[in-house]
């Protein structure tokens, strides 16, 4: 699996710039793990010994409560690395990780990765930058919980999916996740009932396009200005 663990590393962000020797010492200690629909990768609190890139599929990362309910904090689609924190810290893991379509991942263990930071200097400077912007991305997320409403925590979660995962068509941002409105009222802290509500009236003011699951983004600078 050295092959395609180099193909996907190199192009993901944080392993861009290293040396086609690093690469190849990093893909030759990465192993392929598949999973299912609905398979929890793991659980908040649990020891964390692997660190995640995603090759296909997609990933959930939440934070349970002891209610039941769910706080979507983060999502994770081909090229994006999750659960590095428990990794580095040794601590348990801060959030859980849910597939929520078939999924296919390469992994590192700790003891490997430690070891690749530690031989690889130039790769420490990267790090650094992955955990500012997973702290840049905490502190946001908390803030638009503290402050904005739910029409503009809203407009804010379609601006970043759009932005990382959309399909840039005509003017318009297109954004095929198979999302449900539950999965929505997760990401933005409120209920099913309130993001519909939203929903509705963006698409009344010619700002989004509903089509089953697929949102288009008809107007991203208004979107924008919902948000302040």
């Amino acid at each position: 699996m050295a092959g395609p663990a180099r193909e996907l590393v190199k192009n993901v962000a944080l392993f861009s710039g290293l040396g086609e020797d690093a690469l190849d010492r990093l893909a030759q200690q990465m192993r392929h793990r598949s999973f299912r629909r609905g398979t929890m990768v793991f659980h908040k609190d649990q020891v964390g010994d692997a660190l995640y890139i995603v090759e296909s599929g997609r990933v959930r990362i939440f934070l349970p409560t002891e209610s039941g309910a769910e706080l979507w904090v983060e999502f994770a689609a081909r090229g994006d690395v999750f659960g590095e924190v428990a990794l580095l810290d040794g601590r348990p893991r801060s959030a859980s990780a849910e597939t929520v379509e078939d999924t296919a991942v390469f992994t590192i263990s700790r003891e490997d990765f430690r070891r690749f930071v530690t031989e690889t200097p130039q790769f420490a400077w990267k790090l650094i930058e992955l955990l500012s912007d997973r702290l840049r991305h905490v502190t946001e997320y908390a803030e638009s919980l503290a402050f904005l409403d739910v029409h503009a925590r809203l407009a804010r979660v379609l601006l970043e999916m759009g932005e990382r995962y959309g399909a840039k068509k005509n003017g318009t941002v297109e954004i095929d996740l198979d999302l449900t409105q539950a999965d929505l009222a997760t990401m933005v802290g409120a209920t099913r009932e309130r993001v519909n509500r939203a929903l509705a009236a963006f698409r009344s003011q010619g700002i989004i396009e509903l089509r089953g699951r697929k949102i288009t983004l008809l107007d991203t600078g208004k979107l924008r200005q919902r948000i302040y």
